[in-house]
């Protein structure tokens, strides 16, 4: 299982500076790449070709969409579907990003509709889930994690590829913030999501990755990459700079 770098760039960067930034990070990683790691740009929808192009002799890399909309086409202003996503050379997406769910008034539900209809799609889907602080102090992480997997799940078939389907567990209370959780919690939300994907999918449970997002900096992602059941981590400030997200990639 190769562990997923990822960069969510969320609302930043105008189409040349995707562009370049892009070029940079594959110049300063490519040659550094573990064999056993991957790295995905995640770039606002209107530098999903130009980044796509940017690293497309890139070994190892991939260019993912911040969100989309579960239909093929329609009178969906301002939406975006997974064919046109893929048409521009991406092949990953997010679903249920806590500013999806928190920021944008998303729900369970739809983001169920929109994680099984994107990898029916031929999308890979990196579903995250996450609790906020006031859950956590309430100690309701194991109940708000298990509801955002149920209903992030329930139309995925069992038989589902592994390799398609990625969850990313981000404390919503450690996003943007600089507060880290610790290894301890960490360890924790992950064994619990672990659980949650060997009931639904059995063996297949143990091969689907799981990334950890939330202040993530070239500084703690070695210590966060050594803990059980971390396949990866999903990164948004720190992954603007490509220096500062080269030294992520390979610590």
């Amino acid at each position: 299982m190769k562990k997923l770098m990822a960069a969510n760039w969320k609302m930043n960067k105008t189409l040349a500076e995707a562009g370049a930034t892009a070029t940079d990070l594959a110049a300063r990683v490519e040659q550094r790449l573990a064999a056993d790691r991957e790295v995905l740009i995640i770039p606002p929808f209107t530098a999903l070709a130009a980044v796509a192009k940017a690293v497309s002799g890139a070994a190892g890399f991939f260019v993912g969409a911040q969100d989309f909309y579960p239909k093929d086409k329609g009178a969906f202003t301002g939406e975006i579907a997974p064919a046109q996503i893929l048409d521009c050379g991406a092949v990953y997406a997010l679903t249920g990003h806590s500013e999806r769910r928190h920021v944008l008034g998303e729900t369970d539900a739809f983001v169920g509709q929109k994680t099984a209809y994107g990898l029916g799609s031929g999308l890979k889907v990196i579903l995250c889930v996450g609790e906020r602080i006031e859950e956590r102090r309430a100690g309701k992480v194991e109940e708000v994690l298990t509801r955002q997997l149920l209903a992030g799940l329930a139309d995925v078939p069992r038989d589902q590829d592994p390799e398609n389907l990625v969850v990313a567990y981000e404390p919503v209370w450690a996003i943007g913030t600089g507060e880290v959780a610790g290894p301890a919690e960490i360890v924790e939300a992950h064994a619990l999501v672990r659980s949650r994907l060997g009931r639904k999918f059995g063996a297949n449970g143990g091969k689907i990755r799981i990334l950890y997002g939330g202040s993530v900096k070239p500084e703690n992602c070695a210590e966060i990459m050594s803990l059980d059941n971390v396949d990866g981590v999903l990164v948004g400030g720190a992954s603007l700079s490509a220096e500062s997200f080269s030294a992520i990639v390979t610590a």
